[in-house]
């Protein structure tokens, strides 16, 4: 690489470049004086380091009053090391100046952290200062890493077909399940844009439009709260949309293009192959407790309502009441204690537990009251000498969720339950297309609102005659999930205004308010749209997962906290009242500076 400011990089001289005159360019990531006029200096760049030698008056002189992560211009000549470093790929040379130029110095003695070891720093100080934490080489390489996976994202959706149409992102609001970010509207006072929570609308117009395979690496905006794999605020997706197009249409291409990018950018090089796993969502939350689940364990839950209904504990008595079995478990009593501690915090309720001993009798935990129904669990759950049982117990949905927990927890803290080392996807089928709201108490959407009823209109006109229960109609709606993450959530979608309008009658919402809140999508679908399908893997989750990562924030370049405030940029600010006075905008009630 021959740059003007530079001859070479600082990963790039070798034993073959010994004695040419070169020039190098970096921050000076560290120096140690050894004499009055010797010292060793380590430039880095982006692409790596090399160290140069100080041995003159001259050069010491130029470096003396230089601080750590000054960027340096060094001309010199080349030579090979009597000293070798084998784990730098420069470590066999070094460089001795002619000439040393401080090209933008650090006016601060002291950093806020140090940079190599940035990622032991406290969290707030990584992102008031990320522009130092990303000269960090492990955290950049997750952005490199990010870099490389949407470039293959790209190409390989190019190759398949697929169009790359970028869509609005000054929109109306759309009530998509999540609070929208509100733009006002200057040239219209009292209205807002609305940054979009996805581009589900645009994508599907496209296939009215005549586009037929379209993608975007979209940005998303959703006023939510952060969570280890949510990044509150924006967010990006690999989003996708296909005319003429059936589930299993989906499923081919992401199945083809995910497990190679998977097996070559991932820490762990193994991934699925097509197909993948299809598991409706019952039977997930039935056998794994979750919508989601990681495949990499081998535990299933059990449901053994029947077996313990009337043993006299009181929490689990006219329960669903689930059970997690581990064979020839070592826990210690200290380390289950923990273990049910962090379960109850993850699922909000408190989960029990028991052992099958040595002699064929239960023991520890909530053992005396299982006593009666021993023989009855044992023959169910095949239990042997050594087995360690977790039990959940409440009303179905959140004993499902309870045991899901215990599954995952289980899983990782017992050996040989669990094979981490690679990617394991797996499609979430069949889920159901309404459900009860928890505050409404009300018939309500279940997920997208969007989706085909499987069944169609016939099935929407049988529940409205009351034949069949509306919480039976499930929908052509998936999730992609990965190592217990859900990447993606994608459908067949609901292209007909009629089965439209009857899917909202369902959840007292008419025809006029359809045209209302979906004006163009309704109306576009009157002039005859495609039968279209799509999905959205989520970038951001999938190059955590490749990463290895457990904090999304560790692969996003500027990242928000989890309160969504930018403490380098200083976002959300005060704006002055001008700006409020050319939107129309007047704050009313308490506001406090923060």
């Amino acid at each position: 690489m021959m740059m003007q400011m530079r001859t070479h990089t600082c990963n790039e001289l070798r034993l073959g470049d010994v004695g040419k005159q070169v020039k190098i360019v970096g921050w000076m990531e560290n120096v140690r004086i050894v004499g009055s006029n010797f010292a060793f200096l380590v430039l880095r760049d982006f692409y790596g380091t090399t160290q140069v030698v100080i041995e003159s008056e001259d050069m010491m002189a130029a470096i003396r009053d230089v601080n750590k992560e000054s960027t340096l211009s060094v001309e010199g000549t080349v030579r090979e090391r009597s000293s070798k470093n084998p784990k730098l790929p420069t470590g066999d040379i070094e460089v001795v100046p002619d000439k040393i130029e401080v090209l933008g110095r650090c006016r601060y003695n002291s950093l806020p952290f140090e940079i190599n070891r940035s990622r032991e720093a406290d969290e707030t100080a990584r992102l008031k200062y990320r522009y130092l934490d990303l000269r960090n080489p492990e955290v950049k390489n997750n952005i490199i890493l990010r870099c490389q996976v949407v470039s293959a994202l790209r190409a390989a959706m190019t190759e398949h077909g697929f169009l790359e149409i970028t869509t609005p992102i000054l929109t109306a609001s759309s009530p998509e399940g999540a609070r929208d970010y509100l733009v006002p509207a200057r040239k219209h006072p009292g209205k807002f844009y609305a940054l979009p929570q996805a581009p589900q609308q645009f994508k599907q117009l496209l296939m009215t439009s005549g586009f037929d395979r379209y993608f975007q690496i979209a940005p998303c905006f959703r006023d939510e709260d952060a969570r280890g794999d949510r990044s509150p605020g924006e967010f990006y997706q690999l989003d996708m949309e296909m005319a003429f197009a059936t589930q299993d249409d989906v499923f081919a291409v992401l199945e083809d293009v995910l497990p190679p990018i998977f097996a070559k950018y991932g820490t762990y090089n193994v991934a699925s192959s097509a197909p993948f796993r299809r598991i409706a969502y019952n039977d997930a939350m039935e056998t794994y407790g979750s919508d989601k689940p990681d495949l990499r364990i081998d535990l299933i839950c059990q449901d053994i309502s029947d077996a313990v209904t009337g043993c006299g504990f009181e929490p689990i008595d006219g329960q669903t009441v689930k059970a997690v079995v581990v064979k020839d478990c070592t826990l210690t009593r200290k380390a289950i204690d923990k273990l049910c501690a962090e379960v109850e915090v993850q699922s909000g309720s408190k989960p029990y537990w028991f052992k099958l001993d040595e002699n064929g009798e239960l023991t520890g935990g909530i053992a005396k009251f299982l006593a009666p129904c021993k023989d009855a669990l044992t023959a169910q759950l095949s239990l042997t000498p050594g087995s360690f049982v977790g039990v959940a117990a409440g009303k179905k949905v959140a004993a499902q969720k309870i045991a899901g927990v215990l599954r995952n927890k289980l899983g990782a803290a017992c050996e040989g339950h669990m094979d981490a080392e690679k990617y394991e996807f797996c499609w979430i089928v069949d889920f159901p297309m309404y459900e009860i709201g928890e505050e409404s108490g009300e018939l309500e959407f279940c997920h997208n609102p969007f989706s085909m009823p499987s069944g169609g209109l016939d099935v929407l006109l049988r529940a409205e005659r009351g034949e069949i229960d509306p919480l039976d109609i499930y929908a052509n709606q998936y999730d992609l999930v990965c190592n217990g993450v859900e990447l993606s959530s994608g459908a067949v979608r609901n292209h007909d205004p009629e089965i439209m309008v009857k899917a909202f009658e369902l959840v007292r919402l008419g025809e006029e308010d359809v045209k209302k809140k979906f004006p163009a999508m309704y109306n576009a679908f009157c002039y005859g749209a495609p039968p279209h399908a799509g999905i959205a893997p989520g970038v951001d989750r999938m190059v955590m997962l490749l990463a290895g990562e457990t904090s999304i924030r560790e692969i996003i370049p500027f990242p928000m906290n989890k309160n969504a405030q930018d403490v380098m940029m200083g976002a959300p600010s005060t704006v002055e009242q001008k700006q409020l006075d050319e939107l129309h905008i007047a704050l009313v009630g308490d506001v406090e500076a923060d």
